[in-house]
């Protein structure tokens, strides 16, 4: 009984005293891997349309289409402070599809473009 209490003590104990740290996400100054170049093809159509601020689905080429997400927050704080961003999806799908993770991020303040291929988790500089 008592080897019972000790053991429940030991793993409350060790449940309130875990501490997880936040995921943080790494920003990088250049994009090299392949996907990158998916990023700025997407970039250049969104230029095309004018960059968009509304969140919603965009017409593509070829009969598909493209999510602009609208705002971006930098709620974590990750990318310059004040500035003012939008997101974009990188990858054309059927109107109302479901949306991946891979997004370009534009600081309108300098107009610096960000790819992260991991929904925010890592931004890579493509422009």
């Amino acid at each position: 009984m008592l080897r019972r209490i000790v053991t429940t003590f030991v793993l409350f104990f060790a449940f309130l005293t875990t501490v997880t740290a936040p995921a943080s996400a790494a920003v990088y100054g250049s994009c090299t891997f392949s996907a990158c170049d998916a990023a700025r093809t997407a970039y250049n159509g969104w230029r095309e349309l004018g960059f968009p601020t509304a969140r919603g689905w965009y017409a593509w080429p070829y009969g598909q289409y493209n999510f602009a997400g609208g705002r971006f927050y930098n709620r974590e704080g990750q990318l310059p402070s004040g500035h003012t961003f939008y997101e974009y999806d990188t990858h054309p799908r059927p109107y109302g599809a479901s949306r991946d993770a891979r997004r370009i991020v534009r600081d309108v303040t300098t107009g610096v473009v960000w790819y992260s291929p991991d929904h925010y988790a890592n931004f890579y500089r493509i422009i």
